[in-house]
């Protein structure tokens, strides 16, 4: 399988203990008040994992993109 860079903007600032939980993704805050959560997902399933446990921790996501390689 091929891996694809996502970039997902959530609303708010990212707490240390959730970048920590994050590990492989780069976490940045924006000056609009979101965050950006960009990285590698190995594939859809590994993508849905991601926004789910996003969404059980109530983090509002406003996009997901797929973005070329860094």
């Amino acid at each position: 399988m091929t891996e694809h860079v996502v970039d997902i903007v959530v609303r708010g600032t990212m707490g240390p203990s959730l970048v920590t939980a994050l590990d492989g993704f780069r976490v940045s805050k924006r000056g609009d008040g979101t965050s950006s959560i960009r990285g590698a997902v190995v594939d859809q399933p590994a993508l849905l994992g991601l926004l789910r446990m996003l969404d059980d921790l109530r983090i509002e996501v406003v996009s997901v993109n797929r973005v070329a390689a860094d």
